[in-house]
Order: structure tokens, then C-alpha cells, then sequence
């Protein structure tokens, strides 16, 4: 195939993913709004009962249950989401064929595969932790992020060479571990989204519905910490070690206090805040939660405040 036949076939990938994605959604929105109409399962509402939480009247318990519709669909959304990872992966491997390098050369290149990321992670923390309710959250922003990319003539870039100062083996390294770590750090933050929902309705005895089939508030907590002590060695590497050697290969310095540099390090500096607040302060619950949601903030504004609106040394391509 031809260069131009790669550029098609990526771009057709990722139309499709997104497309899939948006069906994931569709069906992860369905299975939320079955889960409201479903009471929780006997073993459930017997912790309730137990946690001092008004639950109604069970129904007959003798005969078999059916399989309740938002099983149904919720299954059928983690199977499109999969399907969707795949489709998205042939769109990044297609990408880097056209354009002969590694596929994360520019702000589109980093959403996508920056997007990749964020499902894969996802992926695992459904196997590891039966975390299927991050669907909603997950494809959501996964379409979202595909859909712009293809759409907003400011973020499309045709497949094409690197600029020189791109041309290392570092911008592999760093970028790699940029993207995995904010892979990562994006399902923490669902998760702290998840917490805080499931926390309220624990402290307001609300357990019914959706929240009374997630998991306990504790776990979610011990989750979201285990998730972000994962992503922040990846993101240190990328940003303060990585990231620095490539600078000097490119620009002759190690650091200059550029714009997406100093964003960087802001990111750094509140992640490990969050992680030391959680290791010796025991910052558990709301507080950890809300610091872990201003560190995905300063992480997003880093990823697309700066590189669209800031002007520096990485306003090329929106690496880094």
C-alpha cells in the first residue's frame, strides 16, 4: 500500500471507532438508566439493610431471576468498546505506516493515540477491578476526543514528515510514557468521579438504583489511589527524565521553562501531592478525590490549553 492508502485507511479507522464508540455510549447510557429500575440484588440489600439504608420490600425471591436488561446492555457496551479498541488500534498502526514513524508526531497524532490510551486502560481496569461503570465515562470522552480530532480544522494534520528538532529516539520514549501515564490518570479520575458519586449515596443512606450496584465507596478509593500510583512513575520518566534528555538533544538545554514544560511540571507537582497527601497526611475520601480532579485538570489544560492557545518551542505538534 502506498502512503496515501495508509493516510485513507487510518483515517476510515478512526471514523469507525469513533462511530462504535458512540454506540458503546449509547448502550453504557442504556444500561445506566435500566440500572435506575432494577432493585439491588438480595446480597446487596441485605448490606443495606445492615448499613441502616431504606431499601423497599424485596420482591418474590423464589422463582429464577431473569437477566436484567442493563446486564444485557452493559455487556453489549464493553463489547463495542472493545471492538472500537481494536478498530482504533488498526487507525494508529495505519497512521504511523503513512507517515513512516511513530504515530505521535503532532497534537492529532497524540489525541489518538493519547485516546488509545485511555480505553486500554480502561480495558484493564475492567478485567482487574469488574469496573464496567467507567464505560459511560470512557466512551464518552474517547468519542468525544476522536470525533474533534477528525473534525476541528485546528487539531487535523495530514500524515507527514517530523520536524527536525522530532527526530530522536527520545520523542518515542517520552511520548510514549506522556500517553500511558495519561491513559491512566484519565480512568483515576473516572473513578474519583465514581467515588464521589457512591460516597454521597452512602452517607445519605441512597443506595438504591445505579449507585447500590457499584462498588463500595472504600474500594473505589483504594482503586483510584492504586490507578494514580500506576500512572505517576510513567509520568515522572516522561516528563522530568525523558522528556528533559530530548530537549537537549533538540534545543541544547535540558530545561527552559517553556509554556508545556512548565504545565508539565504543574501536573507533576499536584500528582504528587495527591500521592503524598493519600501516603502520609491520610488524605482518604472527598479530599483525596477533589485533589485528584484538579491534577486531571492541570493534565487536560497541559494537553490542550497549551498547545493550542500558548505559543513555545512545542507549539509544532503538540508533543510532550
Amino acid at each position: 500500500m502506498t502512503m496515501t492508502e495508509w493516510g485513507s485507511l487510518s483515517n476510515l479507522a478512526f471514523a469507525s471507532a469513533t462511530v462504535v464508540y458512540v454506540l458503546a455510549l449509547v448502550a453504557h447510557v442504556a444500561e445506566w438508566a435500566f440500572a435506575r429500575q432494577v432493585e439491588p440484588p438480595v446480597e446487596r440489600r441485605r448490606e443495606l439493610v445492615g448499613a441502616g439504608a431504606a431499601v423497599p420490600p424485596s420482591p418474590d425471591v423464589t422463582a429464577p431471576p431473569a437477566e436484567p436488561r442493563f446486564e444485557v446492555v452493559g455487556r453489549i457496551g464493553l463489547s463495542l468498546t472493545g471492538l472500537a479498541f481494536v478498530i482504533h488500534l488498526v487507525g494508529v498502526v495505519a497512521r504511523a505506516a503513512a507517515a513512516e514513524r511513530v504515530p505521535w508526531g503532532n497534537m492529532f497524532e497524540f489525541n489518538t493515540t493519547g485516546a488509545l490510551a485511555v480505553t486500554g486502560a480502561y480495558l484493564v481496569a475492567v478485567r482487574l477491578f469488574k469496573l464496567r461503570w467507567l464505560g459511560l465515562l470512557v466512551t464518552a470522552f474517547v468519542a468525544v476526543v476522536l470525533a474533534a480530532s477528525m473534525l476541528v480544522p485546528a487539531l487535523y494534520v495530514a500524515p507527514g514528515p517530523l520536524v527536525p528538532a522530532l527526530h530522536s529516539y527520545w520523542l518515542v520514549i517520552h511520548v510514549a510514557a506522556a500517553a500511558v501515564a495519561g491513559g491512566a490518570f484519565a480512568v483515576g479520575a473516572f473513578v474519583s468521579v465514581l467515588y464521589l458519586v457512591r460516597e454521597r449515596a452512602e452517607r445519605g443512606g441512597a443506595l438504591g438504583g445505579v449507585v447500590g450496584r457499584m462498588p463500595a465507596a472504600a474500594f473505589l478509593d483504594r482503586v483510584a489511589f492504586r490507578v494514580h500510583a500506576f500512572a505517576f512513575p510513567l509520568w515522572t520518566f516522561g516528563v522530568l527524565v525523558a522528556g528533559p534528555i530530548w530537549a537537549e538533544h533538540a534545543w541544547g538545554r535540558y530545561w527552559g521553562w517553556d509554556p508545556k514544560e512548565v504545565w508539565a511540571f504543574i501536573t507533576w507537582v499536584v500528582y504528587a501531592a495527591y500521592l503524598h497527601a493519600r501516603a502520609t497526611a491520610g488524605w482518604q475520601g472527598r479530599k483525596a478525590a477533589y485533589l485528584a480532579l484538579a491534577a486531571f485538570l492541570t493534565f487536560l489544560f497541559n494537553y490542550v490549553g497549551i498547545n493550542l492557545f500558548a505559543s513555545g518551542l512545542h507549539s509544532y505538534g503538540g508533543v510532550g
